[in-house]
């Protein structure tokens, strides 16, 4: 495998576990999630067919999308949906929006 396609495999790699950790979770009972991720990584590697290698880069990166844009259109039909209370959701958008600022929101006293 050429250094080219060795990083992009790598930067796919990291790519995939983060979307993984982020939609999935890390939870112990989740755990083997990433761990097939890098096994079968760890076996592409010692592979030699280099349309075998190909076809599992494609599938990494088939399911990366799939997680991401099936995640996003969750959140968009629950942002759109009026008939729910989306209170806890805007605290935690406006939290997210004072934190990359730097600040941080104050806990309201609830009785």
């Amino acid at each position: 495998m050429a250094s080219s396609e060795a990083l992009q495999v790598a930067k796919l790699y990291r790519h995939l576990l983060k979307s993984v950790k982020k939609h999935i979770g890390t939870e112990e009972h989740k755990v083997h999630f990433t761990d097939f991720i890098k096994q079968e990584f760890q076996k592409s590697c010692q592979q030699i067919d280099p349309s075998l290698i190909q076809h599992k880069v494609k599938l990494a990166r088939d399911y990366t999308i799939l997680l991401n844009s099936v995640h996003h259109h969750k959140d968009l039909l629950f942002s759109y949906n009026i008939a729910v209370d989306r209170t806890d959701e805007m605290k935690k958008v406006l939290g997210k929006s004072a934190a990359s600022v730097g600040l941080q929101l104050p806990e309201v006293y609830q009785p």
